[in-house]
């Protein structure tokens, strides 16, 4: 397994954040679903991206790169049995899983790392319901063999789960070419991410009526094909933003100020700690300042809770975050991982069910320590942001994680000027 040796060393000018994962994943899947061709620029590829186009090549739709320009053709089903290889992607699989019944495919979905251990009863539940067949494969939830088709009809589901059931589910409805509705029986977190899900259908020429409690999809909904371009990814540019909160100004080029992404909260989140953030033309500038505790729900917002919390570690004073406990099934038990990369590097943070108290006593109160980056990107990310500021060396395991989102993190992590060596 990789790692990473970080010797402290400010980062610093500007970097270009690379395209966002989470607007990538539903262009590709909205043109896969037109009937025609569609181009999307400013492509990059990372692991969970390949495997959207791997499962969508599967279902039948031909994707070809032509430089950053994705074309795809929309996709002509197979009928012999398919194998959704998800790898490591929640949002492939619960996408898909979805699209795949609409489309009335029989799909034989996996995955690997802690995938198949993430949870999947809501939609195997709501598939059941309407009857399909959903059978796994031993005693975790992936492999899976489904079934049947997707009829149009209601869906009811909480709105306080994974985000991307509802998002799946968006996208699969107008499938059916007849009225849908999904109600949601809880209020809904995330709902930026939904919201970018709208917005990227209505793109394609599929316009979703929102209700007070959930959606209705319109009989006779069809995607078209468009040309379109991938948005910067808000994500990422958290882990820059900490950067600049910490240590020294960091310009960032590339984002949209009007996405559609939750994760363009990040702009104001760490203006919470103290840190300056403003616009200066194109770029998001964000500058140090003397750095305070902060209270912080991050149920709308959970990837944004690793670059947050390590900023939280800089600061002086308490730092609350709430609201995280879907953190714990992402791609690691992320509130646990903090919590001990925190630890390791000398921040006192103690570890609640839904959140962290982070108990932080400035810069000069923290060291190099080992740093278990559990395969988990945002993790390794993080840390390696605060090892830039630490005294001493760090040492961060499974490095090669950041390729599931972020391939280039530790290029652009050095020509701002950091210290790292991964070997």
């Amino acid at each position: 397994m990789s790692r990473a040796i970080i010797e402290p060393a400010p980062l610093h000018g500007r970097v270009t954040i690379p395209p966002s994962k989470s607007d990538a994943h539903r262009l590709l899947i909205c043109a896969a679903l037109a009937d025609g061709v569609s181009r999307i620029r400013n492509m990059a590829l990372s692991k969970d991206i390949e495997a959207t186009i791997r499962v969508l090549k599967s279902f039948g739709a031909d994707i070809r790169l032509e430089g950053d320009t994705a074309v795809i053709r929309g996709i002509r089903p197979r009928r012999e049995l398919t194998v959704a290889d998800c790898g490591e992607s929640g949002s492939t699989l619960r996408f898909l899983m979805p699209v795949a019944a609409a489309l009335g495919l029989s799909a034989w979905f996996t995955g690997e790392g802690r995938l198949p251990q993430r949870p999947l009863e809501t939609l195997t539940r709501l598939f059941s319901e309407k009857g399909l067949s959903c059978t796994r494969e031993g005693e975790n939830n992936l492999p899976l063999r489904l079934s049947g088709r997707l009829p149009a009809g209601t869906y009811r589901l909480p709105g306080d789960i994974s985000s991307q059931y509802i998002s799946g589910l968006l996208m699969a409805l107008p499938l059916t070419g007849e009225e849908s509705y999904i109600l949601l029986t809880t209020p809904l977190q995330s709902a930026g991410y939904v919201d970018m899900t709208l917005r990227t259908m209505a793109a394609f020429g599929v316009q979703v009526q929102r209700l007070p409690d959930g959606y209705r999809i319109p009989p006779g909904s069809r995607y078209r094909p468009v040309d379109c371009r991938v948005e910067g990814d808000w994500s990422a540019a958290a882990f820059f933003l900490a950067a600049g909160a910490v240590g020294r100004s960091v310009s960032i080029g590339g984002l949209q100020a009007d996405s559609a992404q939750g994760d363009r909260a990040a702009a104001g989140l760490f203006g919470r700690f103290g840190a300056y953030v403003l616009w200066e033309q194109e770029d998001l500038i964000c500058s140090p300042a003397p750095l305070h505790g902060a209270e912080i729900n991050v149920s709308q917002v959970p990837d944004l809770a690793p670059a947050l919390a390590v900023t939280a570690g800089f600061a002086y004073g308490d730092t609350v975050i709430t609201g995280g406990e879907r953190l714990r099934i992402k791609e690691s038990d992320r509130l646990a991982a903090i919590a001990a990369g925190l630890t390791a590097i000398g921040v006192r943070v103690d570890e609640r069910p839904d959140g962290l108290i982070i108990h932080g006593e400035g810069p000069a109160a923290l060291h190099g320590g080992h740093i278990d980056g559990v395969n988990d990107h945002r993790i390794v990310m993080a840390f390696s942001v605060a090892a830039a500021y630490v005294q001493g060396p760090s040492v961060i395991t499974d490095a090669g994680a950041v390729s599931k989102s972020y391939p280039a993190f530790f290029d652009d992590f050095i020509k701002l000027g950091g210290n790292a060596h991964v070997i």
